[in-house]
């Protein structure tokens, strides 16, 4: 027997949730879903299985909203190592083509990313959801087929080491929807020399959601249980 959901999943509600390391968005997605038992239920922006951070879910009525909460600022921070490169721009990949990175000073790094702030040109990773022909281009890729992506235009509105931990660089980057962080962590390598690799990411803000804000997903299922064991206990008196 199904239990009973609450007017207020139906009616639309907005969930923050601090997405757990390799979950993907989708999994996070089909867990609280089953967990209400019903079937509107979306995501605002997918996060990789390898970042962490604030996930906007949308039950109910409220999946009419995911377009506006996606277009919305996002503020990440992470990690940038120096000296190699991945084919899926992250630790998806194993690193390969090592170079030197020891040359590299702060104020090169300071320099070159200048030319990632503002408004930008950007290719998407090959190793991406983005589809060509109907397909995402992460199976051509894994396929070893030639995948060829047009830039897209997106906006960086800050893009700061935070600290230097050779050959880490610690990031906070704040940027319109479209971007894709191991990019810039990959084209950041290629104008430096050395190659670069994203190391870790969170997402710590969409729009003027606050991860701090969030709720772990264990504690948001937790809640969920809560409110729905409350309409049960409510439906019954009545």
């Amino acid at each position: 027997m199904k239990e009973p959901v609450t007017n207020a999943f139906t009616e639309g509600q907005v969930l923050l949730v601090d997405k757990p390391l390799e979950w993907t968005s989708h999994d996070v997605v089909a867990k609280i879903r089953s967990t209400l038992r019903i079937k509107k239920v979306g995501h605002a922006g997918t996060l990789d299985p390898l970042a962490t951070g604030l996930l906007i879910v949308c039950t109910g009525k409220f999946t009419k909203r995911i377009n506006e909460y996606m277009a919305r600022e996002k503020e990440y921070t992470g990690t940038i190592t120096l000296g190699a490169v991945t084919p899926t721009y992250d630790l998806e990949s194993e690193p390969d083509q090592f170079r030197d990175y020891h040359h590299i000073t702060p104020q090169q790094v300071e320099e070159t990313l200048q030319q990632f702030r503002g408004v930008i040109q950007q290719v998407p990773p090959i190793h991406s959801a983005v589809k060509q022909k109907g397909k995402p281009v992460y199976l051509l890729a894994r396929k070893g087929l030639d995948v060829v992506l047009e830039p897209r235009t997106i906006a960086i509105h800050a893009f700061e080491i935070t600290r230097y931990a050779w050959p880490v660089l610690h990031f906070r980057v704040v940027c319109s929807t479209g971007t894709y962080i191991r990019s810039l962590a990959h084209d950041l390598g290629q104008a430096l020399g050395c190659g670069a690799f994203l190391s870790s990411l969170c997402r710590t803000r969409i729009g003027e959601f606050p991860l701090e804000e969030a709720r772990s997903l264990p504690d948001t299922l937790a809640w969920i249980r809560e409110m729905l064991a409350a309409g049960a206990a409510a439906k019954t008196d009545s």
